[in-house]
């Protein structure tokens, strides 16, 4: 099973950025007096948009929540965002391999642009999806229905990489292949996350590419 081209997640599929993600909801936890959530918890609970969430949990509030979170993360997203293992050089390879790659994300788009060029990553990709750039975020196929023509492939064709069942299920729902990186522990494990393929990093999913390929 070889793809002809790679839509990407981002935040624990390709970068840890969850210091500037966690720092940007504890600001907006202590301005309206909710408890504070510890970087585990982050990991663990963010999982849908923030357009979708923040309602949910800040009520009529949600928008001044909003804008102190993203102040918080605007201020700190860059100085904190490494490449998850193996990440930077899978880009790179799934590149030199002449695949098209992007990313859909329900990270707001300009962060996710700006860290994008930040690892100097940019150029790698066709397009790059975040929360906000179609008219709903993933796990609705929106956003593959702006990404998918920009790697002129059809979706069945295409596999989309990420580490949720969220993500696995926003592949489904385009008919994308569905590939999870990592243990999805916080989701109930691989099984429960019931993806097409799955690799326990980004590195073992270019050794199966370039097996695939040299085969």
């Amino acid at each position: 099973m070889t793809p002809r081209g790679i839509l990407w997640d981002w935040d624990n599929t390709l970068v840890d950025g969850w210091l500037a993600i966690a720092a940007g909801l504890n600001a907006a936890f202590d301005r309206f007096g909710l408890p504070r959530w510890t970087l585990e918890e982050v990991r663990g609970r963010v999982r849908r948009s923030l357009r979708e969430t923040f309602p949910e949990m800040f009520g009529e509030n949600w928008e001044e929540a909003r804008d102190l979170f993203y102040a918080e993360v605007r201020a700190r997203h860059l100085a904190v965002l490494t490449p998850m293992p193996g990440a930077g050089e899978a880009v790179a390879a799934i590149a030199a391999m002449g695949l098209p790659q992007g990313v859909i994300s329900n990270k707001q788009g300009p962060l996710l642009r700006a860290e994008a060029a930040h690892l100097g990553w940019a150029p790698r990709f066709r397009i790059l999806v975040g929360a906000g750039d179609a008219a709903v975020d993933k796990p609705d196929p929106a956003p593959f229905r702006m990404a998918l023509p920009a790697l002129g492939l059809p979706a069945g064709s295409v596999w989309y990489v990420g580490d949720t069942a969220l993500d696995m299920e926003a592949a489904r729902r385009a008919g994308c292949t569905a590939v999870l990186l990592g243990d999805a522990a916080h989701d109930g494990g691989p099984a429960a996350a019931a993806p097409d393929l799955a690799f326990p990093d980004a590195s073992a999913l270019t050794a199966y590419l370039r097996g695939d390929r040299r085969g």
